[in-house]
C-alpha cells in the first residue's frame, strides 16, 4: 500500500515520545553532518550521521539513521502502553503479481531470510505486543510456525479476504478481547524500525487512530479524466502512508460498521475510522520503510540492510 495522504493542521503538537527518537534513511539522503530542517513542521529538527555498518545480522540490521529532536507536549503529559496491551495484525495474504515471481512476494528471501519474517520478528521482541495473528494462505503457515520457538508471543492465524479490508477484519475477529490497541502492518514492508513502531503506538493510544507516514518528497499534480493537469497540488501538506497503522479495537469495529453498511471500500487502514469523522495522527516514520513490490524494490532493500555491498 502507498497512499498519498493530506495533513490539513495538527491541533497540538507531536507527542513526547522522547528527545532523541532514531529514525532512518536513504543513505544518499544525507552527507557526512549535514543539518536538514523541515520548515512546515513545527518543533521539529532533523539531522544525520553515517552509522557505522558493522555487527550486522538478519534480524538486527544496522540502518544510516536520523535523529529527530521533537518537542514535548504542550501539556507535558503522554498515556503509556502497557506492556502486552497490542494486538498486531500482519497481513501477509497478498498475490504478488507486480514482483514476478513464483510466490508471494512476502516470502521472497531478503538476504537469505522471507521478507514477512523481518517485521514478525520485529514485533514479537516488542514488550508492548501481546500477540501477532498473521493473516496468510494456510500453506505458508509454516514459515510462522516453524519459528514459533524465537518469538515470545502469542501466534494466531486468520485467512485473508478478497480485499484488503476483508483480511483486515479476518484478523480483528482474531484479537485478543483486552487489547487496547490494533497494530496493523503490511509483510511487505520489512525494514520497519521499532523506534517508529513505538511512536504510532503512544500516538495510537493518546489520540484512538494513528499512522506512521513521511512527507511527500515529489511535486504531485491532480489531472482530469483526459490526463490535463487540473492543478499542482501543495507538497507540504502532502504526507505519503505506510504501515503500521494502530486503532483503538472498539473503534476500529465501529469503523467496518459503518464502511460495510454503506458498501464503502478503503484502500488503508485509518480510512476506515476517518468515515466517522475520527481523527487520525500522522505520526512521522522513516523513507527506509520501503513496501517490496517490485525486483527493483527488493535489490534496494537488500542494499538498506547491507550498504558495503
Amino acid at each position: 500500500m502507498s497512499t498519498l495522504q493530506l495533513a490539513t493542521s495538527f491541533s497540538s503538537p507531536p507527542p513526547s515520545s522522547s528527545s532523541t527518537s532514531p529514525s532512518h534513511s536513504y543513505p544518499s539522503l544525507f552527507v557526512g553532518n549535514n543539518f536538514v530542517k523541515f520548515h512546515h513542521f513545527r518543533n521539529i529538527s532533523i539531522s544525520a550521521k553515517h552509522a557505522a555498518a558493522k555487527n550486522r545480522s538478519l534480524r538486527h540490521p544496522i540502518f544510516f539513521r536520523i535523529n529527530c529532536s521533537v518537542a514535548p507536549a504542550e501539556d507535558g503529559s503522554e498515556e503509556a502502553v502497557k506492556e502486552k496491551s497490542v494486538s498486531v495484525i500482519l497481513l501477509a495474504g497478498g498475490k504478488g503479481k507486480r514482483m514476478g515471481a513464483s510466490m508471494p512476494k512476502q516470502y521472497i528471501p531478503l538476504l537469505g531470510q522471507p521478507i514477512a519474517l523481518y517485521s514478525f520478528y520485529t514485533f514479537s521482541k516488542m514488550r508492548e505486543v501481546k500477540e501477532i495473528i498473521v493473516v496468510c494462505d494456510p500453506s505458508y503457515r509454516d514459515i510462522f510456525e516453524d519459528s514459533k520457538d524465537d518469538i515470545h508471543v502469542d501466534l494466531k492465524f486468520a485467512l485473508p479476504g478478497k480485499e484488503r479490508q476483508d483480511s483486515v477484519y479476518s484478523g480483528l475477529e482474531a484479537i485478543d478481547s483486552n487489547s487496547e490497541l490494533v497494530c496493523i502492518h503490511d509483510s511487505a514492508r520489512p525494514l520497519v524500525l521499532t523506534e517508529d513502531v513505538e511512536k504510532v503506538l503512544k500516538d495510537g493510544i493518546r489520540i484512538g487512530a494513528a499512522v506512521l507516514g513521511v512527507p511527500a518528497k515529489a511535486t504531485i499534480k491532480e489531472a482530469n479524466s483526459e490526463s490535463f493537469v487540473v492543478k499542482t497540488l501543495d507538497r507540504k501538506m502532502l504526507w505519503e502512508m505506510q504501515t503500521p497503522q494502530v486503532i483503538k479495537p472498539e473503534l476500529l469495529k465501529k469503523g467496518f460498521e459503518y464502511v460495510n453498511r454503506e458498501g464503502l471500500e478503503v484502500t488503508d487502514d485509518v480510512s476506515i475510522v476517518e468515515h466517522l469523522k475520527h481523527p487520525v495522527y500522522i505520526t512521522q516514520g522513516s523513507y527506509t520503510n520501503i513496501k517490496v513490490t517490485t525486483p527493483d524494490d527488493l535489490l534496494l532493500a537488500e542494499r538498506i540492510l547491507n550498504p558495503d555491498t
